[in-house]
C-alpha cells in the first residue's frame, strides 16, 4: 500500500519526538531525593540493615532491619506492617502465586516463611549460618538462599516448605540474580568470580573470573540482552559481563567504596549502583556492548542497599544516622562509624 508524503513526515516526526523523550530521560541526569521516611528502632535494639526488596505486583517495599522486616506501601510510603521475631535478617523473596514470602535470617541460620496478606510467620526452614542473599526462581519454582560463611546454597521447595538440596559453591556468595529461564548467577566475593547455576539440575555450569574487577559483591541483569552488571569492592569498579560466555565487555567504571547493590531498569536502560560511602552511580546501557556514565548522586553514608520500582523508576535506599568513629586503639586500628539506634530511614530517589 502506498503512503502519502504527509504520512511519512508524520511518522518521522513521531519517531523524532519519541527519541527526544527517551534521550532526555536517559541523558538529562537529575536523580534527587524525593522522600525521607523515618522508621525508628527495631525490637531488641541495634541498627543492622541489609537488602531492600520491591514487590512490583503488590506495590510494597520490604526493608531488612535486624530483628524485623519493615513493610511499606510502595506509593504512599505508609507503614503496612512489621514482621518480627527475627535474629539478624538479610533479604526477602516473594512467591506471589503461593501468597508467601521468605526471609533469610543469618543469625538463626534459617529461612522464615510468612503470609503475604497478614505478614504473620507461618513456618521456618533450616538453612545454614550466615543465610544472606535470597531469591525466588520462577523457572524452577524454587527458593535459593546463599549462605556466606559456609560457602553454600540452600534450595527450598516453597510450596512444601522443605529443603531440596544444599549446594557447595566453593566460595563466599554475595548478591545473586536469576535470568527467569533457569539460570542463576552469584558473586563469589573471596574467589573473584561469578558462578552460573542451573536452577533445575542444581549444577554449577560455569565459573568466570571478574577481572579487572575484584571482590565482587553486587549484581543486576539485563535479561533481554543477556548482560550482567557486577559491582566490586577491590578495586572499586562496575563491569558489564556476557551472561552466556562470561566475557567482560568494555572498560571498568570507577565507583565509590563499599558497593552493595545494583539494579537494572529495562525500560530506560539505566544501571544504578549504590555504595556505602554515600554515592549512587547511574549508568546507561547504550547497546549490549557499550555502557556509559550518566551521573553520580550524593546520598547518605551507609546507603548501600537498594531496590527499584519498575513502574515509576524510583530508587529505594535505606540507612541510619552514624556517630563518628571512635579513636583508634592498639586493638582496633581502624574503627568504623557506628549507627545510632532508632535512626533507621528510607530514602526515595527519582527524577
Amino acid at each position: 500500500m502506498k503512503r502519502s508524503h504527509l504520512s511519512y513526515v508524520t511518522v518521522g516526526l513521531c519517531f523524532l519526538l519519541l527519541a527526544a523523550v527517551v534521550f532526555a530521560f536517559q541523558a538529562g541526569g537529575g536523580y534527587h531525593l524525593l522522600k525521607k521516611v523515618s522508621l525508628g528502632a527495631a525490637a531488641g535494639g541495634g541498627e543492622y540493615f541489609d537488602y531492600v526488596m520491591f514487590d512490583a505486583s503488590a506495590r510494597r517495599v520490604y526493608l531488612s532491619h535486624g530483628t524485623e522486616i519493615k513493610v511499606l506501601d510502595g506509593d504512599s510510603y505508609a507503614d503496612v506492617g512489621t514482621i518480627t521475631g527475627l535474629q539478624r535478617d538479610h533479604g526477602v523473596a516473594i512467591v506471589t502465586e503461593l501468597g508467601r514470602g521468605f526471609i533469610s535470617d543469618g543469625a538463626a541460620g534459617e529461612v522464615v516463611i510468612f503470609d503475604l496478606k497478614t505478614l504473620k510467620t507461618i513456618g521456618r526452614v533450616k538453612a545454614d549460618k550466615d543465610a544472606d542473599s535470597i531469591l525466588y526462581d520462577p523457572a524452577s519454582k524454587r527458593v535459593f538462599v546463599f549462605n556466606g560463611d559456609p560457602h553454600s546454597c540452600t534450595v527450598i521447595d516453597p510450596a512444601k516448605g522443605t529443603v531440596l538440596a544444599t549446594l557447595a559453591l566453593g566460595g563466599a556468595p554475595e548478591q545473586a540474580v536469576a535470568d527467569g529461564e533457569g539460570m542463576i548467577y552469584d558473586n563469589l566475593e573471596d574467589t573473584n568470580e561469578v558462578i552460573a547455576i542451573d536452577s533445575r539440575t542444581l549444577k554449577i555450569n560455569a565459573r568466570w573470573p571478574v577481572a579487572p574487577a575484584g571482590q565482587p559483591v553486587s549484581i543486576a541483569m539485563d535479561r533481554k540482552h543477556r548482560r550482567l552488571f557486577i559491582g566490586s569492592r577491590n578495586p572499586k569498579v562496575l563491569i558489564m559481563m556476557d551472561a552466556d560466555t562470561g566475557k567482560v565487555i568494555g572498560q571498568p567504571f570507577p565507583i565509590g567504596a563499599r558497593v552493595d547493590a545494583n539494579v537494572f531498569d529495562p525500560e530506560t536502560g539505566l544501571v544504578a549502583s549504590a555504595t556505602g560511602e554515600g554515592t549512587l552511580h547511574i549508568f546507561h546501557e547504550d547497546s549490549p556492548n557499550k555502557l556509559s556514565v550518566v551521573e553520580t548522586v550524593k546520598t547518605e553514608f551507609g546507603a548501600k542497599t537498594m531496590a527499584i520500582d519498575p513502574r515509576t523508576h524510583r530508587l529505594f535506599l535505606d540507612t541510619s544516622d552514624f556517630d563518628p568513629p571512635a579513636a583508634a586503639t592498639e586493638k582496633q586500628r581502624n574503627p568504623q562509624p557506628r549507627a545510632k539506634p532508632g535512626t533507621f530511614h528510607l530514602l526515595v530517589y527519582g527524577r
